[in-house]
């Protein structure tokens, strides 16, 4: 499949009725490659954002949207439809780039974030010109802390949810989730 970029599909699509992405999802279930095809079209937007957001790198996003959309396709037998398929399909996604971290972590063993040691890199001051760049600022912010601030601030997941994904205590994700807002703040106001 294209990358997105080569697509044009960040343009935002008409909105489909449920019925036609529950067909689309029937025939791709079925076999049918260009269901699963204009699935994608639909939904690689949103997914290769939340890839970005939480990993901070287009390359690495491109890859990990590419590797869900990969494991959508091969997992699509077990979509039972309990949820929409936009739902079922972030879910992979951000198992994908959950997993890609923890790959990561252990290839250059990296240390774990420490709460109270790591800062997040100071921002210049943004100019009329410029303006905020809050997915810069995003970026910036220390991994662990930027992963519960996307997945609860901007995907809108559950602290209990978020747990969970990142195999951390509920308590430790609140904490995260503070000690990114109070690093935006600060870097926003500077």
């Amino acid at each position: 499949m294209p990358l997105p970029e080569e697509t044009g599909v960040f343009a935002i699509p008409a909105q489909d009725s449920p019925g036609s992405v529950s067909g689309l999802v029937d025939r791709a279930a079925d076999g049918d490659f260009a269901a699963y095809e204009r699935l994608y079209h639909r939904h690689v937007g949103r997914i290769y954002a939340l890839c970005l957001r939480m990993t901070a790198d287009p390359a690495n996003a491109e890859d990990l949207t590419q590797q869900a959309f990969i494991r959508g396709w091969e997992r699509l037998d077990t979509f039972r439809g309990a949820s929409e398929f936009a739902a079922w399909l972030h879910r992979i996604a951000v198992n994908i780039v959950l997993t890609d971290r923890r790959s990561r972590r252990r290839r250059f063993e990296q240390p774990v974030d420490d709460v109270d040691t790591l800062v997040a890199a100071p921002l210049p001051r943004p100019t009329p010109a410029t303006g905020i760049d809050l997915d810069r600022a995003i970026a910036r912010l220390p991994e662990r802390a930027r992963a519960v601030f996307v997945l609860h601030d901007v995907e809108g997941y559950r602290h209990d949810e978020i747990a969970e994904l990142l195999e951390i205590a509920v308590g430790t994700s609140k904490t995260q989730l503070h000690r990114a807002r109070r690093l935006l703040r600060e870097a926003l106001r500077s």
